[in-house]
């Protein structure tokens, strides 16, 4: 910190994002940082209020539970004005990078790249850069270089300063399976020794097979799992799910220091579980670099036995009283997100070029045509399935349209069965909007339609979300 606070302080709030505070020459972090990732109410920095804790134990499996840095852990990487652009492009034999968000094979160009980016070495090679300038924390999965250039398998994005959770809209904004970028709630370097008895966020951590469920593979605030959990999982907690110790949990009992920082966390905020793993009971995630280590020159004896008293006495939250977010303030975490997405493939109808759906915008972006375009997305894909926040027949939704350049929504909804419109919100403007009762209870498709007019540079997107 001490270098960046000869910058000005107008620079130095551009490293740190919009949440950085100067106060008489100290740099305090806020949220939405490099340091503090995420909004104030995120779930990953809030905690429940009398929690009520399941019964289902996490079973012994192979090896013995951890919490460390390492192969399968990852790096937060910290993006800055002067760094360069760079192209990340498939591995060998594959078309691009897979962005599950727009559920489209692509080269992805990161504004800004960190020089000294170093994947993790495991085969999930995962990296997080975070880039405070535009906001965004960049998620790539088998990032590794290969004869001097960037590939990877995988790339999602989320919001610095936003909830770190997909949404239905945006259901892949990292690349851990629960769909949450892989720093989100892992213990930093910065808070490793930082004297506090916790550390201020929930934690994240992976199950093993035995630990995981098959039915539901995941549940609110996760948007996925692992494309094969319900055929391959035999536990009881869903990825997304909330494990914590109870109150009771004597955390001075345990013989390694280092724990009972883990352990009060794990009282107080908790650990989300957000990937599996392969024969460790649970996992807890270092930030790699930090030199957190419980096995330092050999097997620490003490230290299996703390992690095995917490297997042991860590539950799934299964309900709460309440929250309350980082500044102490109650609130209810909201599961009525946007429902629509501008993802899938277009069909031209008339002029051209077709507009491109922009993860980054969330949206149809046209370049200027001499023509008016009009195409249509009939893949079904502009409301992805998940689970939790399913439309629901007889609720009231609104449709709200956010377009530029004279560029017009339309959203329409087919009764499969039939093959029929049982909704059509006819073209929409920027900023208009309609309320209407959702028509069916399943067996429907969303159907999208995008109008630019001739000579403009328009962007198409909306949301849809229930009248509360």
């Amino acid at each position: 910190m001490n270098t960046r606070l000869k910058r000005p302080a107008t620079a130095l709030r551009g490293l740190l994002g919009a949440g950085a505070l100067l106060v008489a020459g100290t740099c305090i972090a806020q949220w939405g940082t490099y340091e503090k990732p995420f909004a104030v109410d995120s779930l990953w920095n809030s905690r429940p209020v009398n929690p009520v804790l399941g019964e289902f134990q996490i079973p012994p499996s192979q090896y013995s539970p951890a919490v460390s840095e390492g192969a399968y852990s990852t790096g937060a990487f910290l993006a800055r004005e002067s760094d360069k652009p760079m192209t990340i492009i498939g591995h060998p034999g594959k078309t691009g990078v897979w962005d599950p968000d727009a559920e489209a094979r692509r080269d992805i160009t990161i504004p800004r790249w960190p020089a000294d980016t170093v994947p993790a070495t495991g085969s999930d090679g995962h990296a997080d850069i975070v880039d405070p300038i535009a906001g965004v924390i960049h998620s790539l999965y088998q990032l590794k270089l290969i004869d001097g250039k960037w590939r990877a398998s995988q790339y999602a994005w989320t919001r610095l300063n936003g909830r770190g959770w997909g949404d239905p809209a945006h259901y892949y904004q990292g690349a851990r399976a629960a769909a949450v970028p892989s720093i989100a709630g892992i213990i930093r370097k910065h808070e490793v020794n930082d004297g506090d008895t916790m550390y201020r966020h929930a934690l994240a951590m992976s199950l093993t097979f035995n630990g995981l469920s098959a039915k539901p593979t995941y549940l609110f605030p996760a948007t996925s799992a692992d494309s094969n959990a319900a055929t391959t999982n035999t536990g009881q907690v869903p990825e997304g799910a909330l494990l914590m110790l109870p109150a009771s949990f004597n955390t001075a009992a345990l013989r390694e220091p280092a724990l009972r920082k883990v352990a009060e966390t794990l009282k107080t905020y908790g650990g989300y579980v957000v990937d599996r793993n392969h024969g460790t009971p649970f996992v807890i995630y270092v930030e790699n670099g930090s030199g957190y280590g419980l096995h330092k020159g050999g097997w620490n004896a003490a230290a299996g036995a703390d992690l095995e008293d917490i297997r042991k006495a860590l539950r799934q939250v299964v309900s709460a009283a309440g929250w309350v977010d980082a500044q102490g303030r109650s609130f209810t975490p909201t599961r009525n997100l946007n429902l629509l997405s501008m993802r899938g493939t277009w069909t031209r109808r008339e002029g051209q070029p077709v507009g491109v759906f922009d993860t980054w915008k969330q949206a149809v972006v046209f370049t200027p045509g001499t023509t008016k375009v009009v195409q249509t997305n009939w893949s079904g894909r502009a409301a992805n399935p998940v689970a939790w926040a399913m439309p629901v027949k007889g609720r009231q939704y609104r449709l709200t349209a956010s377009t530029t350049g004279g560029a017009q929504l339309r959203v329409q909804i087919v009764d499969k069965a039939t093959s029929k419109f049982s909704y059509d919100s006819g073209d929409m403007a920027n900023g208009a909007t309609t309320t209407f009762e959702w028509p069916l209870e399943s067996n429907y498709s969303v159907v999208t339609t995008a109008t630019n007019p001739a000579g403009a540079e328009g962007t198409v997107g909306g949301t849809l979300v229930a009248v509360d």
